[in-house]
């Protein structure tokens, strides 16, 4: 798999989208995968984004099911690296389109705390591994708001989901180590902060 991502940044970055499609194609969670390691943080549909790839490869990787609200390294999507070089044609398929709404401050303060939970249990692997953290505004892409952010080392991850939204939207996380029983942890976790409200399970 590293090898494929590595693989499929080089063809992103040379601009040969019949590469980059076809790598999708044969595995569609790369589709939003980046460089390992790497510095930009850019996905394939950034780096469409940057390149001013024609205007059906980025409703390919669209159908494909890449993240149009994902944000690179500098804290930009693929929409503003558009608007940033003057590609205008490619901005209103760049749009994020939302299924759910929560306010952007209430949002940011939900992702920070559940990066805190996280933290919490996997801090070293994070740190080892240089993961980077979920990022929330990708859930409300989904019909169906819920993700799996897999941890190396861990043999397990966390299964994370909204329940409900707007102001007082609520973030529901599931996690556990496949090597402990008894290693599950249940958060709620809104805006003010976090609980533990099950634990023991798995």
């Amino acid at each position: 798999m590293r090898r494929v991502r590595h693989e499929l940044a080089d063809a992103a970055k040379r601009l040969d989208w019949t590469r980059v499609l076809t790598l999708v194609a044969d595995d569609e969670q790369l589709v939003n995968s980046v460089r390992p390691e790497g510095r930009s943080g850019f996905t394939p549909l950034h780096q469409a984004a940057y390149g001013n790839a024609p205007l059906d490869v980025v409703h390919r990787l669209i159908s494909m099911n890449a993240a149009r609200s994902v944000q690179n390294s500098n804290g930009e999507r693929p929409i503003d690296v558009a608007d940033r070089r003057g590609h205008q044609h490619l901005l209103d398929a760049l749009a994020p389109h939302h299924w759910h709404k929560i306010p952007n401050g209430i949002l940011r303060r939900i992702e920070e705390n559940f990066h805190a939970v996280i933290a919490g249990r996997v801090r070293s692997l994070i740190d080892e591994h240089r993961l980077r953290l979920p990022q929330l505004e990708l859930l409300l892409e989904l019909e169906r708001p819920r993700m799996w952010f897999a941890v190396p080392g861990m043999y397990g991850g966390f299964s994370y989901r909204f329940e409900t939204f707007g102001v007082n939207a609520k973030l529901v996380s599931e996690s556990w180590s496949r090597m402990e029983g008894g290693s599950g942890q249940r958060h709620e976790i809104n805006s003010a902060g976090s609980v533990l409200v099950e634990e023991g399970f798995v």
